[in-house]
């Protein structure tokens, strides 16, 4: 099975998430848990390890790192990204949500939705960022990458 059955989200350290934020981690995880494609190809000509994975995320020493492991908590492979790419897109990602968050209280519904379809485009291109970095390491679908996005996200709140 290839897929994500367990996520562990280290946000230890990080300030406590507003409303919103924890809402999106809540939502993020819930429907990557329902629906995701995740699989670990083989690597210098070794197969790795078969899913499902349960899968650790955190950020250490400023490195966003994926910590998958087996069904039985055994290690399937640990991987360490620069969060310099991820930089910018999560800078404008954060910046739109809280657009769309004000939008949503004050503005008619046909000005909340044009701030929507600018926030899917972000989340788009985070997950485009993501799919890029995860080459070689991990196969996402795209659906995977959003909200796997969404979680690197989180983890950047106040960092």
């Amino acid at each position: 099975m290839t897929k994500i059955i367990h996520i562990d989200l280290d946000d230890s350290g990080l300030p406590a998430p507003t409303a919103e934020i924890e809402q999106e981690r809540k939502v993020a995880m819930f429907d990557l848990l329902e629906n995701n494609s995740f699989a670990l190809p083989a690597r210098d000509g070794r197969d790795m390890p078969p899913g499902p994975y349960r899968l650790g995320l955190s950020i250490r020493e400023r490195r966003l790192v994926f910590d998958v492991r087996s069904e039985d908590q055994s290690p399937a492979g640990e991987f360490h990204l620069s969060l310099g790419p991820f930089r910018q897109v999560v800078k404008d990602y954060f910046q739109i949500c809280e657009s769309y968050f004000d939008a949503v209280k004050t503005l008619p519904p046909s000005q909340i939705e044009t701030i929507d379809m600018a926030r899917r485009g972000i989340h788009n291109e985070g997950a485009r960022v993501l799919q890029e970095r995860l080459e070689g390491k991990a196969d996402v679908d795209t659906d995977t990458a959003r909200r796997l996005f969404t979680l690197i996200c989180v983890l950047h709140f106040g960092g």
